[in-house]
């Protein structure tokens, strides 16, 4: 895999998400607390970006904020209509307070349950 540093972890609010790009590609990383994850910064459904939405760190999903789609921070699948389509998720870690993303190896792209 090839991590590279996207942006430190005190970056993004707890319980918020930051748009960022990681070599060309649109990411919005989410944190809760000392764990984050980063998925593909765009709704499969609208095209709208997902970082302008609301976080829900209980449930570890995020909210498209036009017509409400919500997908899992885990998978990226979907969780709510009208999306469909998974949205791709990237492996992140932190390290020494800032936060690493691999753009070049998304997760769980794929649409089988």
């Amino acid at each position: 895999m090839t991590f590279v540093q996207a942006c430190s972890l005190t970056d993004i609010p707890d319980a918020g998400v930051l748009a960022i790009d990681v070599e060309g590609t649109e990411v919005a990383i989410v944190r809760s607390g000392d764990e984050v994850h980063a998925i593909y910064d765009e709704c499969s459904h609208a095209a709208i970006a997902l970082s302008e939405g609301e976080v829900d760190t209980d449930a570890c999903e995020i909210e498209c904020w036009l017509h409400g789609s919500r997908f899992d921070l885990r998978s990226g699948k979907p969780t709510g209509l009208p999306a469909y389509e998974p949205v791709p998720i990237y492996p992140c870690k932190v390290e020494g307070g800032d936060v690493f993303v691999d753009v070049d190896h998304p997760l769980h792209t794929d649409t089988e349950s």
